[in-house]
């Protein structure tokens, strides 16, 4: 059941979106797609409707932050959760403002992306 969720993970750094692949794979989750530049995000977002969006806020070819607000116009009905290395109380505020649904510093661990996806789905048996 839970397979049936539409996740995308937006990330420029491989190995990020490989951890964060494999993590959800193990809450078996297998609905998953990736996009590495802001670009990638977008054409992913209008192909498929998407439950959560994992992303990024430094990507080579934008802001994460900025790119929430085409994200919701496009699909309002996704979760835009930030993932960034850069924690601080500026830029956790103002991706809430922009309308992330939550924020996850890196590096993160599963539980915390568990935790994550209670919030957001609390249908899912994780």
């Amino acid at each position: 059941m839970s397979g049936e969720h539409a996740i995308l993970i937006v990330d420029d750094v491989g190995t990020v979106r490989n951890f964060l692949h494999q993590t959800l794979i193990h809450f078996g989750l297998n609905n998953i797609d990736e996009a590495s530049t802001a670009q990638k995000c977008i054409e992913k977002i209008n192909d498929k409707q998407y439950d959560v969006i994992f992303l990024d806020i430094e990507l080579p070819d934008g802001d994460g932050k900025e790119l929430i607000k085409e994200i919701n116009q496009i699909s309002p009905e996704s979760n835009v959760v930030m993932v960034s290395a850069h924690s601080t109380v500026e830029n956790v505020k103002d991706a809430i403002e922009r309308g992330a649904k939550g924020f996850v510093v890196k590096p993160f661990s599963p539980k915390k992306i568990a935790g994550i996806l209670k919030k957001l789905m609390p249908e899912l048996a994780i």
